[in-house]
């Protein structure tokens, strides 16, 4: 019998939280009614009270609720949610976490529920699931059911559809997967451009007993593969694609933010890094691209994105950026340089051939790098440059369990 916590504002929307409750209680498992409501009493018996939850992080909830400003108590207790849920997630508490809510309550649960790690059941019925939901989610495993019509009482659709959610909720919770001779993990970071290479280094690295879980640089999927580096579940990084410094330099679609490498800092595990497809920004279709651009060259991959190329000014920072990224990490951490293309449309003869924009990259890595860097002579496709990559990584991993080993 799991516990499933079942939280949202149950002064507005308490009649519905229960009758979610019940379904997932007739299935055998125990609830926990979690109140976030800042306005009226709650209209439902609760276990945990909304002062409870204010008080894990010393909000003062009676002077919030006095002003009566419903942007500031929905933020407000949003953060103190946050707080609390992890809290009782992490002391084993909670099983899974469920809610409804329209904008307010999606806000305040989905806030909440980023808290939690990957493979923790969390689902929303949220008036806004379609459409672009990146700002709830987050990078986070969090499931959204639309509620179809509005979580405003109960008639023979919301029930359906309550009754449902209920139902997933309990799946998720009863599905375990049961694993044998679990491998340790890295991650890899990979592009169109340098596919080949990923997926000659992931076979290199498989073969030597490793899983390698392949991160697409699109911003979400940098963002992404952060994310599950700090939260201690990897044991190394290969970086073969910082192309999202490009667009996060130049303003292109495709960023993954300025904190984009410092997870495997923070985590303390091995990495290779590559300059992988820093030749190119992202933006969408050509007439969305910035005039000030104009007298770039491009790339049109598709109808919908459109690549340009980095010039030299920009390729000298990003250098120094990558530099001083992989300077940060104390575990074992390598730079390695493919000399003849960093992309396939950047070798020779390629759309994004640019000999004095990569110089300017290598050189700026050169100067700035206090880890060891490794210049092959070779396209970033190549079977010797991924080889290669592969290969020192699995080193530096050794390297890292022996200064580990005697530090103990």
């Amino acid at each position: 019998m799991a516990t499933i916590a079942v939280m949202g504002t149950l002064d507005s929307k308490g009649i519905e939280h229960e009758y979610l409750a019940n379904q997932i209680k007739a299935k055998g498992h125990k609830v926990c009614m979690i109140d976030l409501g800042t306005g009226s009493a709650p209209c439902v018996d609760v276990d945990v009270t909304r002062y409870e939850v204010a008080k894990s992080m010393d909000l003062d909830l009676e002077k919030l609720m006095e002003a009566a400003d419903r942007g500031d108590c929905v933020r407000a207790m949003s953060k103190a949610a946050a707080v609390y849920l992890k809290q009782r997630v992490d002391a084993g508490d909670f099983d899974a976490v469920i809610s409804l809510g329209g904008g307010g309550g999606t806000s305040l649960a989905s806030t909440a529920m980023r808290t939690l790690p990957m493979g923790f059941p969390k689902i929303i019925v949220s008036t806004l699931a379609s459409g672009n939901t990146a700002h709830y989610l987050g990078t986070k495993d969090i499931i959204l059911i639309p509620s179809i019509v509005d979580v405003a009482g109960l008639n023979s659709v919301s029930k359906m559809v309550f009754t449902k959610a209920a139902g997933a909720i309990c799946g998720m919770v009863d599905s375990n997967l049961e694993e044998e001779n679990k491998k340790p993990l890295i991650v890899a970071s990979m592009f169109g451009n340098t596919t080949e290479c990923v997926d000659i280094a992931k076979d290199v690295l498989e073969k030597a007993g490793y899983e390698v879980l392949v991160f697409h640089a699109t911003g979400i999927g940098g963002k992404t593969m952060e994310d599950l580096i700090e939260s201690g579940m990897v044991d190394a990084v290969l970086d073969i694609t910082t192309t999202e410094w490009a667009d996060e330099h130049v303003g292109g679609v495709l960023s993954a933010g300025p904190t984009r490498m410092d997870a495997m800092t923070h985590a303390n595990i091995p990495a290779i890094v590559v300059p992988g497809c820093l030749d190119m920004a992202n933006f969408g279709e050509k007439e969305t691209v910035p005039e000030k651009f104009n007298d770039r060259t491009f790339y049109q991959h598709n109808d919908q994105v459109t690549l340009m190329r980095i010039n030299a000014d920009e390729c000298c920072k990003l250098g120094k950026v990558l530099a001083e990224k992989a300077n940060a990490n104390k575990a074992p951490t390598e730079i390695c340089l493919p000399l003849k293309a960093i992309s396939v449309i950047s070798a020779k003869g390629g759309d994004f051939y640019d000999e004095a924009a990569d110089d300017a990259l290598f050189d700026s890595i050169r100067c700035h790098a206090k880890v060891k860097i490794n210049e092959l002579d070779h396209e970033i496709n190549a079977l010797e440059f991924a080889e290669f990559c592969a290969n020192s990584l699995l080193k530096l991993i050794e390297t890292h369990k022996q200064s580990n080993s005697s530090t103990k």
